[in-house]
């Protein structure tokens, strides 16, 4: 596999945040730099569930996971070992979820923390974080910084065709103060503010690029259920490929096989959205 690809999943960012509040990543679509496109979660709209529907394409109601309460070696394939099969290397800097989701559960905080498997079908650099202790007063969020840093880290060290960076900040500060308040409009500057310059350095080190959220959030700070606001996120591209799908909205589960189709693996039989960039 010669083809680089890096999925930034910023947790709980609605629709309507993403467009008055990331300056940047607005900039660059004006400027030509990045394609924009709206993208449906999901329901439930919940964050474990959306993780693996984001990777294996299907819908919770197949995959089976309900929730955060509902975490489990899924048995579908995922984006990861298609991109195994296809000869890529692979990595993930991201909330645990994702390790049990896709390489093996129960986490093991000083096991899976950290790990380089080479020869893993699945994740073979993983880069982790529990949150273990979250409450809507002690969020336990590591800085994202760090994590886009650690990405980058990975991306150097390894060489990978395939990485995934995942953060919970915004969907953790929505949940404790809702999405209509100073409080969250500072957070969005300061995400966008901090993931500006990784997003140069990544384009430049090769990679196309995708960043987007698992799911929405209202006012109020929830998500789970069926409202354009709780599941209604924003889609940007960073690459050459051209949008192929002009449908107002796109669903959640078509992520997974463009994702593949991008990086020239296969896609699985059990992933059925259309690609909607080639």
């Amino acid at each position: 596999m010669d083809k680089k690809l890096l999925l930034l999943i910023i947790d709980g960012v609605p629709l309507r945040n993403w467009r008055r509040l990331f300056g940047n990543l607005e900039g660059w679509v004006q400027s030509g730099d990045a394609k924009l496109m709206k993208m449906r979660s999901v329901l439930p709209s919940t964050s474990a569930s959306c993780y693996a529907s984001i990777h294996t394409g299907v819908t919770p109601q197949q995959h089976g996971c309900t929730g955060n309460h509902d975490v489990f070696r899924l048995s579908h394939d995922d984006i990861f070992s298609q991109a195994r099969k296809a000869g890529g290397v692979t990595g993930a800097v991201t909330h645990s979820f994702w390790s049990e989701f896709f390489n093996r559960a129960p986490f093991d905080v000083v096991r899976d923390i950290e790990y380089d498997e080479p020869e893993s079908d699945t994740i073979n650099h993983g880069r982790f974080h529990t949150m273990t202790g979250y409450n809507l007063i002690n969020q336990t969020t590591p800085a994202d910084t760090d994590l886009f840093g650690t990405l980058t880290m990975l991306c150097e060290r390894f060489g990978l065709n395939y990485g995934i960076l995942h953060t919970c900040t915004l969907d953790s500060m929505g949940h404790r103060f809702g999405h209509e308040c100073q409080e969250m409009d500072h957070a969005c500057f300061v995400m966008d503010e901090q993931m500006a310059p990784f997003i140069k350095r990544w384009r430049e080190m090769g990679y196309e690029l995708i960043v987007t959220a698992d799911h929405g959030q209202s006012d109020r700070g929830h998500h789970g259920g069926h409202e354009d606001v709780q599941q209604d996120v924003a889609l940007y591209y960073f690459g050459d490929a051209e949008i192929a799908d002009d449908s107002e909205i796109l669903c959640q589960t078509q992520l997974a096989p463009t994702v593949l189709s991008l990086l020239g693996a296969s896609i699985s039989d059990t992933m059925k959205g259309k690609v909607f960039l080639k």
